[in-house]
């Protein structure tokens, strides 16, 4: 890096900007090439929607993979930035050689379960008969990148954490290149299909890991891995996954989302519903990535400032966190309603699945500027180590609302597949409704307690 960020004295505007930028540029990179993935698999000639259907229903699976990864890479980072917030570097130290260790375990014992449970998952998660094989020989691939993908999501938060946001960007931004530039080879090129999207994305999942590895046990780091730190201990292991039990919830209520929409949809809709879907969830990904990334880049101050006790600098850098996802979620809402067959064209030539798609989207996405409330609260919380409340708005929105509208839904409305969109919006905004008014009232007594605490943290 040409600067290292001072996270506790430079002014909080270009701050968040020279974090942010760096995290939404990976993000955006890592969601396209995944989209790419889709694209390429949905103009494969004649099985086209089959194979990108086939995809579909391999993402409950694949989430769920992903959340563990969150569950560290979004549990340690903040817990090491409070910690370096205090002055306690070992500590810091400590609490990334066990995210290391954690996730390499966490991925072995994943990928076992995965590979033995794979096709009554894929089964249940939505496959007929036409689309499970391309479900199978996508994940049977892709899950010998489990530990890669692990490690990777589990330690690229401490480049953040430590003010080296380009260089965590480079880390995403180096898989992404890799598997865009390899899947055309091995889709079309070599004739493997998805079997070629899924080994690209290995390929991508290895080259990140060994950045972020390397990069942590160099020299210019100011927390390094080194053996000594890599050896479990509870009381380091504990506040890490009660930190990230709320990112794994959220991410994991995603993985039963996707799973409930899917085999809703293939009853009332078929393969057609459900590679709208999968479209759809393409499209969001992409659009969501900007609010990760200013939420990423806002993190790592909000965690050293609370452990800091510089609680102007906290309030400063929520109130600008929220102005940006707000204005970035509206503008969202605005394109996809104006513009769904554009966004469903891009991933299919087929006519009655792009009109499918551009209904899907328009009433799915219908509430989605309320989600630059939503992500900035929820993601705050996480900073400064309130795991249980944001867990119990991540599961009001999915859990508690999302999920049995789908259900509820198509048994009230003549339009099925309509009413099992329409699910999307009014969850959006019972759920937003519910956690404003809930950060409102607990945020500045989250301030005033850690205030009152012992100045050394623990």
């Amino acid at each position: 890096m040409a600067r290292l960020n001072d996270l506790g004295n430079d002014r909080i505007g270009p701050l968040l900007l020279r974090l942010s930028l760096p995290a939404i540029f990976a993000q955006m990179v890592n969601a396209l090439y995944s989209v790419v993935n889709r694209v390429y698999l949905g103009h494969i000639p004649e099985i086209g929607p089959l194979a990108l259907t086939g995809i579909g229903v391999t993402f409950p699976v694949t989430i769920l993979i992903a959340a563990f990864g969150i569950l560290i890479g979004m549990g340690a980072p903040p817990l090491a930035a409070i910690a370096m917030g205090s002055g306690n570097y070992a500590r810091a130290q400590k609490i990334m050689g066990n995210a290391l260790t954690a996730s390499a375990i966490l991925a072995v014992i994943l990928m076992g379960w995965a590979f033995l449970a794979s096709e009554p998952l894929l089964r249940l998660f939505g496959a007929s008969e036409h689309t499970l094989p391309y479900a199978m020989d996508y994940l049977h691939i892709y899950l010998l990148g489990t530990v890669f993908s692990l490690v990777g999501m589990g330690l690229n938060g401490f480049l953040s954490a430590q003010g080296f946001a380009t260089t965590a960007m480079l880390t995403s931004v180096l898989g992404a290149v890799l598997n865009i530039v390899l899947d055309p080879i091995f889709i079309f090129g070599f004739g493997w299909g998805v079997r070629g999207a899924a080994l690209g994305s290995i390929i991508a999942q290895a080259a990140s890991a060994t950045w972020v590895v390397l990069f942590l046990r160099g020299q210019k780091t100011r927390l390094r891995l080194t053996r000594d730190t890599l050896p479990l201990d509870w009381k380091v292991l504990r506040p890490i996954l009660a930190l990230g039990i709320s990112p794994f919830v959220m991410v994991t209520s995603d993985s039963l989302v996707i799973a409930s929409f899917n085999t809703t949809l293939f009853g009332y809709g078929g393969d057609l519903a459900v590679g709208a879907m999968t479209i759809c969830m393409a499209i969001v990904q992409i659009g969501f990535m900007p609010l990760f990334g200013v939420a990423q880049g806002a993190q790592p101050i909000i965690s050293f400032n609370f452990g800091a006790r510089q609680m102007d600098r906290v309030r400063e850098t929520f109130r600008l966190l929220l102005y940006v996802s707000l204005g970035y979620a509206t503008a969202l809402w605005i394109v996809i309603e104006l513009l769904p067959h554009l966004l469903a064209g891009i991933f299919t030539g087929n006519p009655p699945l792009a009109d499918l798609t551009a209904m899907s989207l328009r009433v799915g996405m219908a509430m989605v500027f309320l989600m630059g409330v939503q992500f900035p609260c929820q993601q705050t919380l996480v900073a400064l180590n309130q795991s249980k409340l944001s867990l119990l708005l991540s599961l009001l929105r999915k859990v508690v609302l999302l999920i049995p509208l789908v259900f509820l839904l198509p048994h009230i409305l003549d339009d099925k597949v309509f009413a099992i969109f329409l699910a999307m919006p009014l969850a959006d905004f019972l759920s937003v409704s519910v956690t404003a008014r809930v950060f409102a009232k607990r945020f500045p007594r989250i301030l005033e307690a850690r205030l009152q605490t012992p100045a050394e943290f623990s």
